[in-house]
């Protein structure tokens, strides 16, 4: 077996132009820290073990730093936007990478539909509170597809720097808000920390909300083809950016703990989640930043969404050079270096998903948000035991000179630990999609199809970028 994947042409690399830094702004931006704290860790207030979340949000960080041991030192054998398709392939075999290839552009397609369907609710709500009227939801929406498109075109430099400036006016309100939590705080600081408050009732439920707010770390990889210096640049990025939304979730959650209470946390989540955080940074931090508060939660589903296209175009030009789909999708812009074809595409199916939700009065938020988020947790999670799997049996079956915890512990460790949160998910799916329909309990063989239809289709040519010979 060749120790690499190989670029097969010209298309398959594109401008060298990206750092460290800029990957890290791709994977924090796709997390959308704004719209995960006032919404995921609320629900994991809710329905969770209350005062306990933020050590949860450290604990999740510690079993991603784990995986990603296994995945970082895979992947300078793994120079393909490719991502999980690139490991389980080399891991696991064709037929194997053909179906998390499937579930890849299905999944991250419908975060970026969960996504969306976030932004029209917010755009209305905020419309109508400003000026007293909103247009429909889809209105602004497909407005923003079309600014979603045109960024994505351009360099991914030009993206990067978009999220970075969108990143910093999330980051700095909700950081503003924990500092002045603090300085306003009198009583016990470390109370929530008690392992019988961590280990309560409820952590199964707060992991899997908690597992959902990393979701879109693991695209550090996708980006190497781009990458100054790809063996230092992914690794760092990867670790930087797991580190980063670990610590920052957990300060924004053990604040917003000590603001409320730890004994009436769980109460204000299930009582009024919408304003769990909103009245404490109107009530500290005055009108003002309350009324850009409301400004960044749509900035943050809009630097979501972008990262995804991002991310989603990546992945349909690395398969399309593997013959799993049409291989014009492969070819770069001559002058940006962006996958552009692969990313209209994207840009035309979301489009097209979003004037059928219209069209079928789906509700934005109830309908595509839930529904759609609590699909992709799925399929995140079971792509991640398959690339931790492949992780597994690379390195076994490779002379490579890595250390077993690498090889072995890390990989077989984490693979365990995300299928117990994947069985987790599944048994309480009705609950993150916010619904108590048993029809949410197709999305599970939704996904067995999806993947099974990757599996048996095969490549026509054998010419691909993925050489794996014996």
């Amino acid at each position: 077996m060749t120790d690499g994947v190989r670029p097969s042409g010209p298309s398959a690399t594109g401008h060298k132009s990206i750092s460290s830094a800029h990957i890290v702004f791709f994977v924090v931006a796709a997390a959308a820290p704004m719209t995960a704290v006032l919404g995921t860790s609320t629900a994991a207030f809710a329905f969770g073990n209350g005062p306990g979340v933020p050590v949860v949000f450290l604990m999740i960080g510690g079993l991603y730093l784990l995986f990603s041991a296994g995945f970082t030192a895979m992947s300078p054998h793994v120079a393909s936007a490719g991502g999980f398709y690139a490991y389980v392939t080399f891991g696991l075999g064709r037929r194997a990478g053909g179906a998390v290839a499937a579930v890849a552009v299905a999944t991250y397609q419908a975060i970026a539909m969960s996504t969306y369907g976030l932004f029209g609710f917010f755009a209305t709500q905020t419309l109508r509170t400003g000026l007293g009227w909103a247009p429909p939801w889809w209105i602004p929406t497909l407005l923003l597809a079309g600014v979603v498109h045109i960024c994505g075109r351009r360099a991914v430099t030009f993206s990067g720097n978009v999220l970075a400036f969108c990143l910093l006016g999330e980051v700095s309100i909700l950081l503003a808000l924990g500092i002045a939590i603090l300085a306003h705080h009198t009583g016990p600081f470390l109370a929530i920390a008690s392992p019988s408050t961590i280990f309560g009732p409820g952590l199964g439920i707060s992991i899997v909300f908690v597992v959902v707010s990393f979701i879109g770390f693991e695209a550090t990889v996708i980006f190497g083809e781009e990458a100054r210096h790809p063996a230092r640049d992914i690794p760092r990025a990867t670790y930087v950016a797991v580190i980063l939304i670990a610590l920052f979730y957990s300060f924004s959650t053990w604040t917003i703990t000590l603001y409320h209470g730890p004994s009436a946390i769980k109460a204000a989540a299930l009582a009024d989640a919408g304003n769990l955080y909103l009245t404490p940074i109107r009530a500290l931090l005055g009108w003002p930043a309350f009324v850009i508060t409301q400004g960044l939660l749509l900035t943050s589903t809009f630097a979501c969404i972008l990262s995804f296209h991002a991310t989603i175009a990546r992945y349909l030009s690395g398969i399309a050079r593997e013959g799993l789909c049409d291989a014009r999708l492969g070819s770069l812009h001559p002058v940006h270096g962006s996958p552009h074809r692969a990313g209209l595409v994207q840009t035309l199916v979301s489009i097209a998903m979003v004037l059928i939700s219209a069209l079928l009065a789906i509700d934005p938020y109830a309908g595509m948000f839930a529904w759609a988020g609590a699909f992709a947790s799925l399929g995140i999670l079971a792509m991640q035991v398959l690339t931790s799997a492949a992780v597994f049996t690379f390195f076994r079956r490779t002379a490579l000179p890595i250390g077993k915890g690498v090889s072995f512990i890390a990989p077989l460790t984490s693979a365990a630990a995300l299928m117990a949160a994947l069985v987790m998910a599944t048994a309480n799916l009705g609950l993150i999609a916010g619904t108590d329909s048993s029809a949410v309990f197709v999305m599970p063989v939704l996904l067995v199809l999806i993947a099974a239809a990757g599996w048996f289709y095969q490549p026509s040519s054998p010419d691909t970028a993925l050489s794996l010979e014996a």
